[in-house]
Parts: C-alpha cells; structure tokens; sequence
C-alpha cells in the first residue's frame, strides 16, 4: 500500500511540475517585485478615485505606494488592500510638529485609527526640504522627525512604521565622479543630525533622483543611451575603479560617499522618486514618449533583477517610480504634468512593458494587466528549462519504480 502511495505522490508531483511549466508558457505566474513601488501623486481635478487605484496597482503586481498627505479617504481606501502606504507630512507641518504633544495628537489621529488594517510602512517628514531656492524649514526637519518618532514609540508603532525624509540631489555639493560625493556646506551640520537620527532608528535615507535633469540641461556633454539605462560604454570611477552604466547608480553611490564622510557608511539608500516626462516645453530637451518609456522600461529591468549598484551590488535598491498618473494641476513646465505611467482615465501613457489580458478593453474592470519585460522572459526561459528537466528527471525516476515493483 506504501508502495502505492508513493507512485501516486510521485506522479501528482510530475503533474504540478507539468502544470507549473504551461502556466510559465502562457505567462500566468508573475512575479511580485518587492524592491519596486510608485508615487501616487494627486495633484488633479481627474483622477480614479482611490478604490480604482488600488484594482490598478493590484493589476500591476506593485504592493508599494506613496502618497504625499495622510489623507483620510486614501488610508481608509487602502485598508486591507496588502498594500503598503509611504505616507507624508506636508513640509508646512513641520515647525508644529517640532513639539512633542503636537506630534503625538498627529500620529494618534492621522496613523493609529487606521493602522494596521491600512498597511502603513513609511512616514516621510517633508519632501525636499533643502533646494537651491528655499532652505527655510530644514532646520526644523530633524526635531519634528524625532517628535513623530517618539510618539510612534509611545502609541507602540515604532517596530512597524519608519521615519525619513525624501531629499533633493541639491544636497549634493559634489556628485560626479561618485566617489567625490559630498553634502553642500550650508547643509552638512543638519545633514550630521539627519543620518545620526537615521543610524539610530535603522530607517533608510531617501533620494529625489533624476537624472532627466542632468540631460536636460547639458544634452550635448551627457550621453543619452547612459541617462536611459540603454547599453553603452559608461563612466569608471577613476578612484574606485567601478564602472557604472547608468547614471541612477552613479547618483545614488555619490550620496553613500557623501555620508561616509560624514562618518555613516551603513546605513541604506533608497530612491523615493525617479522618473522621466513623456511631454515637455520646447526648451525641455528629451520629454518625450519613446525616451519615457525606454528609461522606465529599463529601470523594470533592473528592479526584476534585484539589481545593487557597483559600490553596494549584493544589496538592491528600493525605488519608488515617478509616477502612477499625470497631474493635470501640478505648477511649473509642461513636463510636471506629464511623468504618469497612466493618464487619468488609466489608459497607459506608454508603454513600459504592462502585458494586458484584454489589449482591446481601456476599462480597467476589464483589462488585467501584470508587470513584465524582457528580464522577467528571461527568468521565465530559465525556469521553463528547469522545470522540463525535473519533469524527465522525475518521470524516470517513477520509471524505475514501476519496474521495481
């Protein structure tokens, strides 16, 4: 009877194998990226409403977002979603929030009544507190970091929830070659305070990182195949000799050195925002359709791949895209307006490598759609190979057995 069972386990298992090879063939197993998220800006007068956004980001495999307020109705939509909130106090907040018991009544009334049906991962402090322009609330950013962060501790929320701030690339004194990485002198006695917080309370350093504007403004002196993550011969760091094919990783390792020599060179580096405009003004060179969607596309690629930067390259890189939609009432250039992987109707924007089960449906009751690219049918190749060889390996191996007995 033993004997028996044994064949039947072994022939249902070559049959999950089997089964699991056609579901690789017709693409029905998709894989989660864990390391990927995308902002969820809501600048507009035309936008899905949150429980649409929430079926979209499903469709798309994406279990991250950040949203740029606290937002009652968003945190109350997102309940039980499994997706996880990188929520944000408006810059304006902070020099309320410096005091104890204001942060206090701010955690208890803006994260704990929806914690944890609403899976809340992150609270980012401001965003870009420190640009060329405007340094008039940094120094409140640490003082209102640590207030939120011991009344996270007070309500029991601390082990759950991280405290940061997205940072602008305007923080950077020196950033090319990375290894000449160094925070602007103006900002490095707050910045000492901001990672030492950071060290303390193990919570990454987060990057506005674009490198868009790096090309925009010097497009003759900066090889566009680089910005885009396409092939091409890359820069090597005449210091520490790593090449770097991508300008993405060269920003992000210029601030793990400016840190270091602040004397912080553990603590992580995550990208809060990257992205590309698929339209622009006439002065904005490279916003268009085709480089948008190659530069997100690539970025995909990388993210499937969990893919580290030279200086850190067993380590991947958290990055939140820029962004789910485009905003029809954000200020500034046409280009601010158009960073949307989705127009508002979400309709895609582009095409980024989004394969639809329904190419001919636009409503997204109809159209399920599931993150790939050519990295992801690469893994899928390898582990159609893998799986068939098991399956011979196995039907041989229940050969034998038959024969035995």
């Amino acid at each position: 009877m033993s004997k028996m069972f044994s064949r039947i386990a072994m022939t249902n298992y070559v049959v999950v194998l089997l089964l699991s090879l056609t579901s690789l063939e017709h693409g029905l197993l998709f894989q989660r990226v864990s390391s990927l998220g995308i902002n969820y800006g809501q600048v507009g007068d035309n936008l899905p409403p949150p429980d649409k956004v929430i079926q979209l980001l499903g469709s798309l495999h994406i279990n991250k977002t950040r949203i740029y307020d606290t937002n009652p109705k968003v945190l109350s939509s997102f309940a039980n979603s499994n997706i996880e909130l990188f929520v944000t106090v408006e810059n304006q907040m902070l020099p309320s929030l410096v005091d104890p018991q204001q942060a206090l009544q701010w955690v208890t009334s803006r994260i704990k009544p929806f914690f944890p049906a609403t899976k809340i991962g992150g609270i980012a402090v401001g965003n870009e507190l420190y640009t060329d322009d405007d340094s008039s609330l940094i120094g409140y950013l640490v003082p209102a970091m640590t207030s939120i962060h011991a009344a996270l501790v007070q309500t029991g929320l601390d082990k759950y929830i991280q405290v940061s701030t997205p940072n602008s690339l305007s923080v950077l004194q020196e950033s090319y070659p990375p290894s000449a990485g160094c925070f602007r002198r103006q900002v490095t006695g707050v910045m000492t305070q901001l990672l030492s917080f950071l060290h303390s309370t193990k919570s990454p350093f987060w990057i506005n990182a674009y490198p868009y504007f790096a090309y925009k403004d010097s497009p003759t002196k900066i090889p566009l195949d680089y910005v885009l993550f396409n092939p091409n011969p890359g820069m090597v760091d005449p210091y520490t000799k790593y090449h770097y094919d991508n300008m993405l990783y060269a920003q992000v390792d210029a601030v793990i050195f400016a840190m270091a020599r602040l004397g912080f060179k553990d603590i992580e580096v995550g990208v809060s925002e990257t992205g590309w405009p698929s339209k622009g003004d006439g002065d904005e060179v490279g916003a268009t359709v085709a480089n948008a969607a190659v530069y997100n596309k690539n970025l995909l690629k990388r993210q499937l791949q969990s893919e580290g930067t030279p200086l850190r390259k067993n380590m991947g890189l958290d990055v939140y895209l820029f962004a789910l939609f485009n905003e029809d009432l954000k200020p500034g250039p046409t280009s601010e307006r158009n960073y949307g992987l989705y127009q508002p109707d979400e309709t895609m924007a582009y095409n980024v490598g989004l394969l639809s089960s329904s190419q001919s449906s636009t409503s997204s009751t109809n159209s399920i759609v599931s993150l790939t690219s050519s990295a992801s049918t690469d893994i899928t190749r390898g582990m159609q190979r893998l799986i068939y060889f098991m399956c011979i390996y196995m039907l041989a191996i229940h050969m034998l057995i038959r024969r035995r007995y």
